[in-house]
């Protein structure tokens, strides 16, 4: 069985089209909505004809940290599958899913055990639960044996500061590979020759 995967943090239409066309492509492409302190930030407006494209077999994903309504409305026409929720609550992000009528990736930030168990507030109302770092602007890593134990009865993805050459270390796990920084050259742009090795090693595998 093919390992799925997300590529975060896509900021131009280069990058998505290379993404969306490929052999392999990955089962979510995310973009960053509200949160300019990341580098892949992606303006509204930008968003409307970045978007403006054939998903083919991807879905798209808004990344949202803590978002308040008037992004939720300025992006609810939006070519997006699924809303990935930031700094929530579970009440917060269950209202946001009824109203807006999107699939949702909650978000963990994991620092502790005692963060990971937190996933159990979140489980009836997620299609899918994000274990994340807690800084994930900045492609921070944490330690990921935290989660093995979980029950593998839920969607989890995993992040966290994912290089291309650490896929092999989930070739018999039941997580869906969220990677971002680990796809960028030295000047913090997508590598479309990262981005081949990447969907082609997860595909071997």
């Amino acid at each position: 069985m093919t390992l799925k995967c997300k590529i975060c943090g896509v900021s131009n239409s280069k990058t998505l089209n290379f993404i969306v066309n490929h052999k392999f492509p990955p089962q979510f492409i995310g973009f960053i909505v509200n949160y300019p302190k990341s580098k892949r930030y992606v303006e509204t407006e930008k968003l409307k004809s970045l978007l403006n494209v054939d998903k083919k077999k991807s879905k798209f994903v808004a990344v949202l940290v803590k978002p308040d309504e008037e992004i939720l409305e300025k992006i609810k026409n939006l070519n997006f599958d699924y809303y990935q929720i930031y700094n929530c609550s579970p009440e917060e992000i269950k209202s946001i899913k009824y109203k807006y009528n999107k699939k949702i990736i909650s978000a963990i930030t994991v620092e502790s055990k005692l963060d990971v168990e937190s996933y159990k507030n979140f489980l009836t109302f997620s299609d899918i639960i994000l274990f994340d770092s807690k800084g994930y602007e900045k492609s921070i890593g944490f330690d990921h044996s935290m989660i093995e134990n979980i029950p593998d009865n839920f969607n989890k993805m995993i992040a966290g500061n994912i290089q291309i050459d650490d896929i092999l270390a989930y070739k018999n796990k039941k997580y869906i590979i969220d990677i971002s920084g680990g796809l960028e050259d030295a000047n913090g742009e997508k590598s479309i020759d990262k981005i081949d090795k990447f969907l082609t090693g997860i595909n071997e595998l």
